[in-house]
């Protein structure tokens, strides 16, 4: 199973906020956007991060100040990245082993979607499920 085929079930749509937004206004795009994460572009291009625990983080270190800062001030610059062709199980390890829980898919320098730990596991459910289901038919007959 590869990552074009979360995308498949996914959708490719990803919302995403621009380092000169404020905190107060990521904040507000990530709860009506009901995700943890939000990739960074501009001009068209990814240029870092921000998640929920970014947010958290720097709250508690900056205080509520923090809410009129800018997103290019807390993001995580030099995103690690993925391709649909990539394989889930790779990329379920790199996102275990690096701890993260939300990657962007990239094509061509641009971005073309996001994956989530959650849409990983998810999809290798679904995996064993539809291999269970053949299995029980094929015992069957």
């Amino acid at each position: 199973m590869r990552i074009a085929d979360v995308l498949r079930s996914k959708g490719t749509n990803v919302a995403t906020v621009d380092p000169t937004a404020t905190v107060a206004e990521l904040i507000g795009e990530l709860a009506s956007h009901n995700v943890g994460a939000l990739p960074v572009v501009e001009g068209g291009q990814l240029v870092g991060i921000v998640s929920e625990r970014d947010v958290v983080r720097r709250l508690h270190a900056d205080g509520p100040g923090l809410l009129e800062a800018r997103v290019g001030d807390i993001m995580i610059p030099g995103v690690t990245t993925c391709a649909p062709g990539d394989s889930v199980s790779d990329i379920a390890a790199v996102m275990t082993n690096r701890r993260f829980r939300h990657l962007p898919v990239v094509v061509d320098g641009k971005l073309a979607g996001i994956v989530s730990i959650g849409d990983l596991v998810k999809a290798r459910i679904d995996l064993l499920e539809s291999e269970r289901e053949q299995l029980q038919s094929y015992i069957a007959g």
